[in-house]
């Protein structure tokens, strides 16, 4: 990709597509994505908050010029769909489960993480990341076309493919392929050097999306998270999910417990990645698999916001 890495902001792929690309800098920077028509544009996702998407929008007015008709959202995790009600007007598209699943986490509670008290290590560091943005005025806005496994959208007269391919990173992941210009919008499906965080789903199913990606053949990916790549961002998330599996499964036979695992795997090559404790979320995920609990069983963000903060000041 050479030096399009460190592009931020409203990044031109190839002729009628565009990435709109934010600085990771920690849980809730996300990435989005614009395909342009002879006459309107079709979004992928929004933002984490209505200023940040408000900016996106401007950038997208003033260098594309054209309206944004429809939108489509990778899945319901709010960094991806809070800035929707901006969008007056358009056909807003994700997966048939988007409406039920976005409820499981609101702008109302990710305000009141920030009056947790600081004093409690798992709440200073939720506080920390949240801080950046500001939850309030926003109101759900979910899809209003919804599809279960494959629907076929078009800019013009191009073909857009939207798959779903969850559950993996959350029950209504969703990537959209651009064939013309072999450019593939991955959602969550993808973090590009930075650490993963699972929601709902499998590892064997988070495999299995990556490696739809990689039968698709892109040219250019862009993450949810992370700078642009081709497919060898791609293959690093695959190859990542497996050796903390694989590492997981080893210290779970062995009798360790989920924390005593996450603290003792060696991030090996993935160190370098930003946030590297995030590790704590992915063993949590395997160990549920290896005790037989449902893919979308509840996870207690205060243990692992605790676990990871151990880790962070092990380092």
């Amino acid at each position: 990709m050479g030096g399009m890495d460190s592009k931020l902001g409203l990044v031109r792929l190839a002729e009628r597509t565009y990435g709109y690309m934010q600085k990771d800098e920690g849980l809730g920077w996300s990435n989005a994505g614009v395909i342009v028509g002879a006459d309107s544009v079709l979004l992928i996702d929004t933002l984490f908050d209505l200023h940040l998407t408000r900016k996106m929008l401007d950038e997208i007015e003033s260098k594309v010029r054209k309206p944004i008709k429809r939108l489509v959202n990778t899945h319901h995790n709010g960094d991806h769909f809070w800035g929707n009600q901006l969008l007056i007007g358009a056909e807003i598209i994700g997966h048939r489960m988007f409406r039920s699943e976005m409820v499981k986490m609101t702008p109302e509670a990710a305000q009141i993480i920030n009056s947790l008290p600081s004093d409690i290590p798992a709440a200073a560091l939720l506080k920390k990341a949240m801080a950046p943005f500001d939850f309030s005025g926003i109101r759900l806005t979910p899809p209003t076309l919804v599809f279960d496994s494959r629907l076929t959208v078009y800019v013009d007269d191009q073909e857009v493919e939207l798959i779903h391919v969850g559950p993996a990173h959350t029950s209504t992941d969703v990537i959209v392929f651009f064939p013309a210009e072999r450019v593939l919008y991955a959602g969550d499906i993808v973090f590009r050097l930075c650490t993963p965080i699972g929601w709902e789903g499998t590892f064997a199913n988070w495999i299995s999306a990556l490696n739809r990606i990689l039968e698709l053949a892109p040219e250019k990916v862009v993450p949810g998270h992370g700078p642009l790549c081709g497919l060898e961002g791609v293959t690093e998330m695959r190859d990542y999910l497996t050796y903390v599996y694989q590492e997981a499964k080893g210290c779970f036979e062995r009798g360790m417990t989920m924390a005593e695992a996450a603290k003792s795997i060696d991030p090996g090559p993935y160190a370098l990645w930003t946030e590297p404790e995030r590790i704590v979320s992915n063993v949590a995920r395997a160990y549920r698999e290896f005790r037989g609990e449902p893919f979308d069983t509840p996870v207690d963000p205060i243990e692992l916001a605790n676990i990871m903060v151990e880790i962070r000041q092990g380092r």
